[in-house]
């Protein structure tokens, strides 16, 4: 239903200088749910979620979250309205302390210093490696205490959407798995998540709903269920479907 659409996407076109990469995206996400965002290398997964998050302009198309109109506004304007972004490649602050990268992520935030800490601790019991971690430099961390520490900083922003981009890459299957787990017990607990991700069986298992990017465009959408059991995205994305 419309009203419980957390962010919405229609014939959403962006680019880089002359280079269009997004051609008419269409794209919802309901409050509450998991969606996931599936498709090859350069099908331009990344670049929606750097134009969802201001950091690339809409050329066209409509883009709201809860009936606020965010096409055209910059960054740190998208970032009041609650839609974070956790960015391929995590981007921290390598010199500062662990949790000095946590607080930079409440850094606009107006709360109380006692709701920023209570958020803070809340972090530290989904994440219990970065209250060991909490004065060591970020540059140090293994990559899978960084994935961890950007996700945690999204966290501190009180998202109202948390956008995850390449949730696994780089990542051991085991800290894979705890992090998937740690997602799960997010949304669980009320976070709404929007999704990037190159392990399409992860994605699609975690989901609640996923749309297929191919060559800039949505081609395919359903709910993960519906794409795992989909002959065409197993036989592209899954490999040769066995008999």
């Amino acid at each position: 239903m419309a009203e419980n659409l957390i962010l919405e996407a229609r014939g959403l076109d962006a680019g880089y200088g002359e280079i269009q990469v997004l051609w008419g995206v269409d794209l919802a996400v309901r409050r509450g749910e998991i969606t996931a965002l599936i498709g090859s290398n350069g099908a331009g997964k990344t670049t929606l979620m750097r134009t969802l998050s201001g950091l690339v302009a809409v050329r066209g198309g409509v883009y709201r979250s809860e009936g606020h109109d965010l096409a055209g506004r910059s960054a740190a304007e998208i970032l009041s309205h609650g839609i974070v972004h956790v960015p391929e490649g995590r981007r921290l602050f390598g010199a500062m302390s662990v949790e000095e990268n946590l607080l930079m992520g409440a850094y606009l935030r107006s709360a109380s210093r006692a709701a920023i800490r209570r958020d803070l601790d809340q972090v530290y019991t989904t994440f219990p490696k970065l209250r060991e971690r909490r004065n060591q430099q970020a540059a140090t961390l293994s990559g899978g205490e960084q994935q961890m520490c950007a996700i945690g900083r999204g966290l501190m922003s009180a998202p109202l959407l948390l956008m995850i981009d390449e949730l696994s890459l780089g990542l051991s299957p085991l800290l894979v798995e705890q992090l998937v787990d740690a997602l799960r017990a997010l949304n669980k607990d009320g976070t709404s998540i929007l999704l990037v991700e190159q392990d399409v069986t992860i994605a699609l298992d975690l989901c609640d709903r996923a749309f297929v990017m191919d060559m800039g465009r949505i081609v395919r959408e359903g709910s993960g269920e519906e794409l795992l059991a989909d002959p065409i995205v197993r036989d592209a994305y899954l490999g040769v479907l066995q008999e």
